[in-house]
């Protein structure tokens, strides 16, 4: 049915792009042959905001692979710059989970590691609704901030970074194979603003899948049992999205890029000071909004890596 209702929404949105764009030609026909201006304007106008809808059309077309209508595992992780960093993945986590509620998107937090001063060390969220994998798989890489430091008491500038990891939460129909014997499960305490039963037990789960020493965990379900549940799940998404990553040189190309969480492998960079201008390093997409990109306005970023990414087609940036 979700296949379904993807494609018929398709359809009729490209239907109606042919028929007003029929429609105000023939208008525009008929006017002139009267020589109505007037008319004539306020179709051109009309084409002209079409334009843009069918740009917005072209985009999503290209949200066409296998696991890109599914749901999204969205995981971040301080990197270089101590509290800062951790201070600085907060602000992302904050910045991917309104952009995903400006969607209609569902937003549920699966797991948080707190820093030890402010901010997180880790997070990972499930973002919900059509195409979220789609729309958030080119985010994968390094993210750094330079800013003022709220926790330096100099005001001196500092350079922070976080990673962000991106795996497609996966069909029932897709079959990842692990054997028991490769994983490493432990339990501990949940963190968070407690409640009856929680913090008090070892429900929280974490898995190591040893042979790729990818780790996920859950925290935020009262019973160890669906806590487990829910990080095998993540646990299939990642191994699959990394299977994806083998068959396709680029991907793995960034996967190897972000091994390290500094200087020289970010793939955006968001400045507020001394200036403000948050800039995609692969498509050159740049805005002096930084205030809007951190509210969770980056669909702009989103589309012109998209785009760049499958076609090597390059969006025009109006910011």
């Amino acid at each position: 049915m979700r296949e379904k209702n993807r494609l018929e929404k398709q359809i009729n949105n490209i239907k109606e792009i042919e028929t007003t764009l029929t429609d105000n030609i023939e208008l525009i026909e008929l006017a002139e042959a009267e020589n109505d201006l007037e008319m004539v304007k306020e179709a051109e106008d009309t084409l002209t905001s079409l334009h843009s809808k069918v740009e917005k059309q072209q985009i999503e077309s290209l949200l066409n692979g296998k696991v890109d209508g599914n749901d999204a595992y969205l995981s971040l992780n301080a990197g270089a710059g101590g509290t800062e960093s951790c201070d600085w993945t907060q602000m992302l986590l904050r910045m991917y989970m309104r952009w995903a509620e400006s969607r209609g998107y569902k937003v549920s937090l699966l797991e948080q590691n707190d820093g030890d001063e402010a901010g997180i060390k880790s997070a990972t969220i499930l973002v919900e609704g059509e195409n979220a994998y789609g729309w958030l798989k080119t985010e994968t890489g390094v993210h750094r901030l330079v800013r003022i430091s709220p926790f330096d008491a100099n005001k001196k500038r500092h350079t922070s970074f976080a990673s962000v990891a991106v795996a497609p939460v996966i069909d029932e129909d897709i079959e990842v194979q692990i054997d028991p014997k490769d994983l490493r499960i432990d339990t501990y305490r949940s963190q968070g603003a407690g409640g009856q039963h929680v913090n008090t037990t070892d429900s929280a789960v974490r898995i190591t899948h040893q042979p790729t020493g990818i780790v996920v965990a859950c925290q935020n379900q009262r019973s160890q049992h669906q806590n487990k549940d829910t990080a095998m799940n993540m646990l299939k998404a990642k191994l699959y999205e990394l299977e994806l990553q083998k068959q396709d040189a680029e991907k793995a190309e960034r996967e190897a890029q972000k091994t390290d969480i500094g200087w020289g492998h970010q793939i955006r960079s968001y400045v507020l000071h001394p200036y403000q201008m948050v800039k995609d390093l692969r498509t050159g997409v740049e805005t002096g909004n930084s205030s809007a990109v951190l509210d969770g306005d980056i669909d702009q970023f989103l589309e012109a890596a998209l785009a760049h990414k499958l076609t090597g087609i390059t969006i025009k940036n109006e910011s």
